[in-house]
């Protein structure tokens, strides 16, 4: 579209292109959306007795009344509602102190099980006596008294086991918070609860469906309201301020990442730089392998700060991050590299004629092409490439195969190969999509790489879903509704772009493009409103469907309980403590 002459009639193949590429989005997303919707309604009817459909997370309690405990105001509150399903609650406590005992205890039965494993394996190599491992008690056992491993981390244990009972039955009488697990015998009624009003007021009972326990941020359930909302607002300006400080040093990269200039500022480089092989490769991908490898530092900051907002489930801070990595991805990538590589490679012109800086940044936007071409065709070779092989990870587990693992726990762990990694996995989609939707018109060889990318992925990353990845959670396709706005939003980017590029070029029916405008805020708000509401809750009529057995109750109740609850030595601790709890502990 760059070599089209200003105000060509040529032009109007550009703008009947443009609606073509939108009302394709509205059509494929539209039916991604219904098929997506239909695929999370057979989850969730399945006859399969899952335990989170059983239950629902309760915050902001209010104070208890005088004369009742915690428990007794959960269960009569909601037994009064709830009558004839009402099976029982589980009030949360802070277990931060529990949980770090916990963990001590569990990293020396490891320690334990892997000196038992060594002196076992000296048998066969030494003496038939073997050799017991020793270590030192000091920092990192590094330093400090040598000692028997074994003798060692056996005495820790039989420590630390009356240390965690005690604390166990602390924590479960005298640290109860305002928060519980409200469990019922139906799930028709779970799913209603979950999506109702409890009270007049906002900041009390507020109730939402129970995550699964796997992915209980428990810590997070004891924010109070007023504090969570704070922490939210918090966080976006947090997250606002690394946007906008992260413009900085994408902008450097976009302009010092050229081959020109790395040799100009770092000399010593020139004559690596002159062979021919490495000349070419760095000319192709230097700017945009800097870019990515600059880009893996940043979900674990988004992924802390999300958890820091009070949010209750692992798969709800995954969903928050992921969002904001996607508006970092478009504001830095995609904008900034264009905006960034323009202004540094014609500064001198905008700074003789400011008035310019449209039409500099318009003529120079196909230019940019070639960059996100060459960056969408290093994701897919480079980067499905190792997807398929994982090469890196089957070179770290041999390694820990071969020098670190010792037992069978720890093969397992060093083989796990985890979940897919949505924090940036769906915002490195979603950058694509919005590349390709942006220069679909303007530079439509991009097109076949864009293809590439998602017929490769689809083929690849469904092997992977199927025989590689364990997932960490299911939402059941919660996250589906949010990855869609994106979509869309990528799609308004793109008119947007279109608008303002048709306008540098002087088309007086430019204005023909605020219709597509009108049409994607539309669309958009017709797709929320007919199909959000089956995401956000569970509708009652898929909730109603029959399990091929009748739940257990107990066990519901008890897959709960956080591990460094749960008691090896009495079963029914948890039991004892909650109809122990002293009516003195009722201020709480």
């Amino acid at each position: 579209m760059g070599n089209v002459k200003a105000n060509s009639p040529r032009l109007w193949a550009f703008l009947i292109a443009t609606y073509w590429v939108s009302f394709v989005t509205y059509y494929l997303s539209w039916k991604a959306y219904k098929h997506v919707l239909g695929l999370r309604a057979a989850a969730l009817k399945s006859p399969d007795v899952k335990v989170e459909q059983f239950a629902i997370l309760v915050r902001d309690i209010p104070a208890v009344p005088e004369g009742k405990t915690r428990k007794e105001q959960v269960d009569s509150y909601f037994k009064g509602i709830y009558p004839d399903t009402f099976y029982r609650s589980m009030v949360v406590t802070d277990i931060k102190q529990v949980t770090k005992i916990w963990v001590e205890l569990e990293g020396y039965k490891k320690k334990l099980a892997r000196a038992e494993a060594i002196y076992e394996q000296s048998k066969t190599t030494a003496s038939p006596e073997g050799k017991r491992p020793m270590n030192k008690t000091g920092f990192l056992g590094l330093v400090g008294k040598k000692v028997d491993s074994i003798e060692y981390y056996n005495e820790k244990i039989n420590e630390l086991i009356p240390k965690l009972e005690a604390e166990q039955k602390v924590t479960l009488r005298e640290k109860q918070q305002a928060s519980a697990l409200v469990f019922f015998t139906s799930r028709v009624t779970a799913a209603a609860a979950g999506q109702s009003l409890h009270d007049q007021m906002v900041d009390s009972w507020t109730v939402i469906d129970a995550p699964e326990p796997r992915q209980i941020i428990w810590k997070n359930l004891l924010i109070k309201f007023y504090s969570r909302e704070i922490r939210q607002y918090v966080v976006y300006i947090l997250v606002a301020l690394t946007i906008f400080f992260y413009m900085i040093p994408i902008g450097l990269i976009s302009a010092v990442t050229t081959l020109k200039n790395l040799v100009k500022y770092l000399s010593f480089l020139k004559p690596i730089v002159e062979i021919v092989a490495v000349k070419t490769v760095l000319e192709a991908y230097l700017p945009q392998l800097a870019l990515i490898i600059f880009l893996a530092l940043l979900p674990k900051l988004l992924l802390f700060l999300s958890k820091a907002e009070g949010i209750p489930s692992e798969s709800h801070a995954i969903r928050a991050a992921s969002g904001k990595y996607f508006y970092f991805t478009i504001l830095n990538v995609f904008i900034g590299v264009t905006v960034g590589g323009t202004l540094f490679s014609t500064f001198k012109t905008i700074e003789d004629k400011p008035k310019s800086i449209v039409s500099v940044l318009a003529k120079s936007l196909p230019s940019n092409a070639t960059f996100f071409l060459t960056f969408v065709a290093l994701k897919f070779f480079v980067g499905y490439g190792l997807e398929l092989s994982r090469i890196v990870p089957l070179i770290i587990f041999h390694l820990k195969r071969k020098y670190l693992c010792k037992t069978e726990t720890e093969v397992k762990e060093a083989w796990a190969p985890g979940d897919f990694g949505y924090v940036s996995r769906v915002p490195g989609d979603l950058l694509i999509i919005t590349i390709v939707l942006c220069y679909s018109v303007i530079a439509p060889i991009i097109l076949p790489f864009g293809v590439l990318y998602f017929g490769l992925g689809w083929l690849i990353l469904r092997n992977q879903a199927l025989k590689v990845y364990v997932p960490a959670y299911e939402s059941n396709g919660r996250s589906w509704p949010h990855i869609h706005v994106r979509l869309i939003a990528a799609l308004i980017l793109y008119q947007v772009t279109m608008l303002g590029y048709f306008g540098v070029k002087e088309f007086k029916y430019t204005p023909f493009v605020i219709v597509l405008l009108i049409l994607s805020l539309i669309f958009i708000f017709v797709c929320q409103k007919k199909f959000y509401r089956a995401f956000q809750t569970i509708p009652l009529e898929v909730a109603s469907h029959e399990l091929k057995e009748s739940p257990n109750m107990e066990q519901i109740f008890r897959a709960y309980i956080p591990p460094s609850l749960s008691c090896e030595k009495d079963e029914d601790l948890f039991e004892d403590a909650l109809s122990q709890v002293s009516r003195s502990a009722s201020s709480v």
